[in-house]
């Protein structure tokens, strides 16, 4: 438990979907600190003996889980909410795998595909990949949210205005997200944590994996923002990299096409190279490469570029 944390969210305290409706766990001023045991985006249902196989048999309606909710004490309609995260405390394990019909290439990979992790959990070293990969452990929560005003249950697959599955991966200790408040209370939620992801989340998934967050609660009376903002200690793309990068392109009208085109040649430049079967390149792009848009004035076609630290498999 951190130790600034007076309180406490438990992993059965989850639910499946933000609805305005749902009774919070816990009401908290602002200005606490709050300890979250978040469960992996699978809902416990891949474990260290599960194989691909088993993929199919996943009970979607158990996917992405989120911890809360938490009810802050004055958070109103047109307020925002600052949630700054402390700690995490990885679990050391993970996976990532392909899931059929999911990913920014799912037409190209039909098959389900699943690779284990057992990481150091103190992230001083990175996730082996293989005999050569080395994946630096960066841990975040993919999905920070509040209640929607409208009502029902809503999905938390898709992000929203209020925040969910963002998955922003740098949105890592000392970080503050920005939420705008649409309930009275805020009702926030935290889930989908990740010891490791690249820009993009291009197969879908990340180093998926179970993990505790500490994070401290604001409130900002009156900003009514429109989107959710963030700040940030240092972005992951700023990081050296002694052996530099390798980056592929893709240009064209479609921002969605010329992303699938720069990740479509990137694994099979890494296939070549590696030796790697297309599968496992693909979730290695996944997990550690960096998808971004590098054009979008020069009409009428506009750059996407992937890239991947060269250090990853040298």
């Amino acid at each position: 438990m951190h130790p600034a944390a007076r309180h406490t969210v438990h992993a059965q305290h989850c639910h499946f979907g933000w609805d305005r409706g749902l009774a919070p766990v816990v009401t908290v001023a602002p200005g606490s600190t709050v300890a979250f045991a978040c469960q992996d985006a699978a809902g416990g249902q891949i474990t260290a003996a599960s194989g691909a196989a088993d993929l199919a048999g996943l009970d979607f309606g158990r996917i992405n889980p989120v911890t809360g909710p938490v009810h802050v004490d004055g958070a109103e309609p047109g307020d925002t909410l600052a949630v700054r995260v402390e700690s995490f405390a990885p679990s050391g394990f993970g996976w990532t795998a392909i899931l059929p019909g999911f990913g920014l290439l799912a037409a190209d990979f039909p098959e389900p595909r699943l690779h284990l992790w057992s990481y150091d959990r103190g992230g001083s070293q990175p996730a082996a990949w293989g005999r050569s990969g080395r994946i630096p452990i960066r841990p975040f929560a993919g999905t920070m949210g509040v209640a929607p005003a409208a009502p029902g249950l809503h999905s938390v697959v898709p992000p929203r205005r209020v925040g969910g599955n963002l998955d922003i991966r740098d949105l890592t200790a000392g970080s503050t997200l920005y939420l705008p408040v649409e309930v009275a209370g805020a009702l926030f939620s935290v889930g989908d944590t990740h010891a490791a992801q690249g820009d993009g989340e291009v197969c879908g998934t990340a180093i998926e994996s179970p993990m505790d967050v500490a994070l401290y609660f604001d409130l900002i009376k009156g900003e009514r923002l429109a989107f959710p903002r963030f700040t940030t200690p240092g972005s992951a793309l700023t990081r050296g990299e002694s052996k530099g990068w390798d980056a592929t392109t893709g240009i064209g009208p479609d921002l969605m096409q010329a992303a699938r085109d720069a990740v479509r040649t990137m694994i099979d430049l890494l296939a070549a190279r590696h030796a790697l079967a297309a599968a496992d390149a693909y979730m290695l792009c996944s997990v550690a490469g960096d998808l971004r848009i590098s054009e979008i004035v020069d009409q009428p076609n506009w750059v996407v570029s992937f890239h991947l630290p060269r250090a990853v498999l040298e």
